[in-house]
């Protein structure tokens, strides 16, 4: 069913696809890297990170970033015109153990419902409070505390929860590789940090289900991976990564189980906690930006979209070549979302939850930012077609709502929907705003 046109980037009119009924629109931002107001919460990994000359590549930090911590009436305001049903967004874990910083949310949550915004806060968006470590299971038991803090708090309103964001990025690039924050470099011994996320994920569902909560997922990133060639070694490699970056963050959660090779590897008593990482979701959330191409190592270090590839990896990432990229250098591949998503059918079956696409955007300069328009356009639409060849999906949010801190990026990359002036903390809707809002019109 279309019930109206909408008008691409090249100014064509083409038809927007309707979703289901109760289909939830939304955007995602957060914490570390939007809010600011650095001085009024706890120090987190990323604080002592930033601090660190060379870290991030244009010398910045958080400590201010959008200012969100003041400006979020602002902010909310801009969630409403937009017409958004929802807004996910991260609690700050060093924030919540600082006095009142359980207050601030209050009042986002409050600001939130007054407009007509579902909130939809996540747990954990990797800024892990200085105190705590990964590598040791304990901190997982503190995850699961601090997240029945939060709901206790907050569950009056709050009906949509998710636990952690992007467990595998946290350990590959924060423990493994060393280009995120705390800035180690254990290759293979970060396997520790996977398995301790996970756990503390399970624990947080249980906690969240014991202070009443029934609508309960997760934040993983997933692409579809593809080997370089056909080449024994190629496709090897390529089931290597896959592994790494998919099926370990996948198959605990809905199979109750590590891929072959993997439970011998991780700590602790592993059947037991396989029990607790297995709980049952209500939806599971997936952020999609691209498939990745691997190929056999090729003996040299490697850097590839920021991020250094060590020689000793058993693969190596190539370009996907043919198509665009965007100012980040990532693959422009919307129809690798439908893949992504009719592969999951196919592998998880009826253990696949409802899937919600938890982030999905792009990096692009400029106000008038046509390239956005046609990234967007191209992935709702390849996620429609993944709805329509059977897949249960029953949300999307754009990542993200405001230029923000991006990381070892710094300030160097725009993934905004509003243009943010560092400077004068300006917010300015660009034309992919509109379009949106548009798009999101035409949904109703």
């Amino acid at each position: 069913m279309i019930r109206r046109m909408a008008t691409d980037a090249r100014g064509a009119t083409n038809p927007i696809p309707q979703f289901p009924a109760g289909f939830l629109w939304g955007v995602s931002t957060s914490a570390h890297q939007i809010e600011g107001a650095a001085d009024e919460r706890e120090p987190s990994v990323w604080d002592t990170f930033t601090a660190e000359p060379g870290r991030v590549k244009d010398g910045s930090t958080a400590a201010v970033a959008c200012d969100h911590y003041h400006r979020y009436p602002q902010d909310v305001a801009l969630l409403a015109d937009l017409g958004v049903d929802a807004y996910r967004f991260s609690i700050s874990w060093p924030r919540v153990n600082a006095p009142k910083g359980l207050d601030f949310y209050d009042r986002l949550v409050d600001e939130l419902c007054a407009a007509g915004v579902r909130p939809v806060p996540t747990l954990f968006h990797w800024d892990l409070p200085v105190a705590l470590d990964w590598l040791e299971r304990d901190t997982a038991a503190r995850f699961a505390e601090y997240a029945a803090v939060v709901a206790e708090r907050l569950g009056d309103r709050v009906k949509k929860w998710i636990t952690l964001n992007e467990p595998a990025e946290h350990t590959l690039l924060g423990h493994a590789l060393g280009t995120h924050a705390p800035g180690r470099q254990l290759l293979f011994d970060a396997l520790p940090v996977a398995h301790h996320q996970l756990l503390a994920h399970g624990l947080a569902v249980r906690a969240l289900r014991a202070a009443g909560a029934t609508d309960i997922g997760i934040a993983n990133s997933h692409g579809p991976t593809w080997p370089a060639s056909q080449e024994q070694a190629d496709k090897e490699a390529a089931d290597f990564y896959d592994v790494l970056l998919n099926r370990l963050f996948a198959d605990p959660l809905l199979l109750g189980r590590f891929p072959d090779g993997i439970g011998e590897l991780m700590p602790g008593d592993v059947e037991a906690d396989l029990k607790v990482i297995a709980e049952p979701l209500d939806f599971y959330g997936v952020n999609y930006y691209a498939p990745t191409r691997v190929g056999a190592p090729q003996g040299t270090e490697i850097e590839f979209g920021g991020i250094s590839m060590p020689a000793e990896l058993p693969f190596s990432v190539r370009e996907i070549e043919g198509v665009p990229t965007t100012d980040f250098g990532w693959p422009v591949v919307p129809e690798g979302l439908t893949e992504l998503l009719t592969g999951f059918r196919e592998r998880y079956g009826d253990r696949l939850p409802p899937v919600v696409i938890t982030e999905n955007g792009c990096s692009y300069e400029g106000i008038d930012d046509q390239e956005r328009i046609a990234y967007l356009d191209g992935h709702i639409r390849a996620l429609h077609r993944a709805v329509e060849a059977g897949v249960d999906v029953r949300g999307y949010f754009v990542w993200s709502l405001l230029d923000n801190f991006e990381w070892a990026e710094g300030y160097a990359r725009r993934f905004g929907l509003v243009h943010t002036d560092y400077e004068t903390l300006t917010r300015t809707p660009k034309a992919s705003y509109g379009w949106l809002r548009d798009v999101l019109r035409a949904q109703r």
